[in-house]
């Protein structure tokens, strides 16, 4: 994987991580909703994490099932992401904002994943 590459999604994981973090806490407080919000927590600030554990995989497979669990994680918090808006616990505007930031991970993960999977088939 390239170093330039691998930062862009790095980077990007750690911004989302910070907007779930900072969304979790108006959620808890503003809105009084503990379960959704815990989920949308732990599956987003996930996708980092495992994205910072596979810079130091032991091999090409136990990098790609690291980012294949990042993209499952990111796939998730979509999921969280859409029931809370059509709970009525965060408006369209706010859910468009996070959403794209959500859907950008997710196409930069699959793409990792893809040619990962293709290199090491080389």
């Amino acid at each position: 994987m390239k170093e330039g590459r691998e930062n862009i999604v790095m980077n990007k994981s750690y911004a989302f991580a910070i907007r779930i973090v900072k969304l979790y806490k108006y959620l808890v407080s503003e809105k009084k909703e503990f379960v959704l919000s815990k989920q949308l927590l732990r599956s987003g600030t996930a996708i980092g994490a495992l994205i910072k554990e596979s810079e130091h995989a032991q091999s090409k497979a136990d990098f790609i099932n690291k980012m294949n669990v990042a993209l499952k994680e990111a796939n998730e918090s979509t999921y969280w992401l859409q029931l809370l808006k059509d709970s009525d616990f965060i408006n369209e505007k706010e859910f468009e904002s996070i959403y794209s930031d959500c859907e950008e991970l997710l196409k930069l993960l699959i793409s990792i994943v893809k040619s990962s999977k293709n290199s090491l088939k080389k």
